[in-house]
């Protein structure tokens, strides 16, 4: 789901002030008759131009905007995450409600401006038109308002694919989840050596021998989800509901210490997905006697079927997923 395609939305009067100068753009057709037939065109075609142009600007907004309904839960629960999912709906059917009345509205007065039989008639209609249909637009002005600061938020949401399979990378900050990321697939995010630098959900992609598989880098621990910030609720919601198996990476060199990490991870065993073990940095391990000792320790201590290649791990995602 794309959201980069939603376009600014203006407030009340700046589509008022679009639609009155598109109704006083001079007519161009020639027109026949008396000057009753005139000026009843002329007016006419006032109103049309008036309310095309309100109603193409209404009705974009309504098409851009996704059925919120209809998306996926991932994105539903990110969006009552992050607005008011309520005042959203409302104000996507106040907009829908205003085009209607104008729709209406047009109508009604384009059939009383053809019979009408007098000149002053005429315009006074037409301002009556123009007056009502204004109206309506003002009445939509805080929902305008509303669906701009929506849009603005929303812009930021993951273009994350719900159609795909999908691997979330786990763990604690600066254990090498994104520099795993970029082992696994195309992905080229950027990569720091302190903590907490993946500052959104980091998404690759690598084709397996039947289909396309998503991976994505979570920030934060996942384990507090009234701190986190915005961005670690994104990742905790793409586990929660996109996942369909998780990498959990382990660190040795303990910049976290081992029982926080494996406190993290029984949080992520009550997700209930597949789940596979990789230990990141075991070259730095390998080094050190110390270190391979460690490693041997931890192995023979931890009843989990460890990983420490990524095109090994790339082999085993491929074959959990077609479980």
């Amino acid at each position: 789901m794309n959201f980069q395609s939603l376009e600014k939305i203006e407030n009340a009067d700046a589509y008022l002030d679009m639609a009155f100068k598109e109704a006083k753009k001079p007519i161009e057709k020639k027109i026949g008759g008396d000057k009753l037939a005139k000026i009843k065109y002329m007016e006419i075609e006032k109103v049309n131009k008036f309310h095309n142009q309100l109603a193409s600007q209404l009705h974009k907004i309504l098409r851009n905007f996704p059925n919120i309904d209809d998306l996926p839960t991932f994105y539903i629960e990110l969006i009552k995450t992050t607005l008011d999912y309520v005042k959203l709906k409302k104000s996507l059917g106040t907009l829908s409600w205003s085009l209607n009345k104008i729709n209406d509205l047009k109508y009604n007065v384009t059939k009383g401006l053809k019979k009408a039989p007098r000149i002053e008639i005429l315009v006074k209609e037409r301002k009556a038109f123009h007056g009502r249909a204004s109206s309506f637009m003002k009445q939509s002005d805080s929902s305008l308002r509303y669906l701009e600061e929506a849009r603005k938020v929303m812009k930021s949401f993951p273009n994350i694919k719900t159609s795909l399979k999908t691997v979330c990378i786990c763990g604690f900050p600066n254990i090498g989840k994104t520099t795993l990321l970029t082992k696994l697939t195309s992905a080229n995010p950027e990569i720091n050596t302190y903590a907490f630098t993946t500052k959104k959900l980091n998404l690759g992609y690598f084709n397996s021998d039947y289909e396309k598989v998503q991976v994505i880098d979570t920030p934060g621990t996942l384990n507090r989800f009234n701190k986190m910030n915005q961005i670690e609720k994104q990742a905790y919601l793409a586990v929660r509901y996109c996942a369909d198996l998780i990498v959990y990476i382990f660190d040795l060199t303990e910049p976290y210490s081992l029982e926080e990490q494996k406190r993290l991870y029984e949080v992520l065993k009550g997700y209930e997905k597949k789940i596979i073990f990789y230990l990141s940095k075991t070259d730095i391990l390998d080094k050190e006697k110390s270190g391979k000792e460690k490693l041997n320790m931890f192995k023979k201590e931890n009843n989990f079927k460890f990983i420490t290649d990524s095109e090994k791990l790339k082999e085993e995602i491929v074959r959990r997923l077609k479980e």
